[in-house]
């Protein structure tokens, strides 16, 4: 946590996080949004057609925008989310109306377990070699699980 962040009190510390969470979540709505008119002419062009990008505007499509709100509770979904938000085109108000909750949310588990989880792996790696091990083994299984995951998704149809 930065040091200006440490010694604030817990209110103050949860404000500054949903500032933090706010402003990145609708800068990333914006530049997906603005990438949007230009793509077809610039390397974002790529990146829009991404499955990453796909899997959001699903996800947006099939679940509507609590998909938005509960993003923020994910680890890896919240951008792609907030981008396709953003390429889709969602209102602004309607997008950040399902932004806010998640935001508070997103404050208050950083504020609480996220500041805890960081300092355990810091002192993980500070000098508990049984910490440096579970931290290492926890890595492995998290890289298994996610290789045998993509083994097992079918080849994207290229015929379409």
């Amino acid at each position: 946590m930065p040091s200006f962040l440490e010694g604030l009190p817990f209110r103050w510390l949860v404000l500054a996080l949903f500032v933090v969470v706010f402003c990145r979540a609708q800068g990333t709505y914006w530049l997906a949004r603005g990438a949007v008119a230009g793509a077809s002419r610039s390397r974002w062009g790529r990146w829009l057609e991404s499955a990453a990008v796909r899997r959001g505007s699903a996800l947006l499509a099939r679940w509507g925008l609590p998909v938005v709100t509960v993003s923020f509770l994910t680890v890896g979904m919240q951008t792609i989310v907030n981008a396709a938000a953003g390429v889709a085109r969602v209102p602004w108000w309607r997008y950040t109306v399902a932004m806010v909750p998640g935001c508070v949310a997103w404050a208050f588990v950083s504020a609480t377990v996220g500041i805890a989880l960081f300092w355990a792996v810091v002192a993980a790696f500070a000098g508990s070699p049984w910490g440096v091990v579970a931290l290492g083994a926890s890595v492995a299984v998290g890289v298994v699980v996610w290789w045998v995951r993509r083994r097992r998704r079918p080849a994207p149809d290229s015929s379409v």
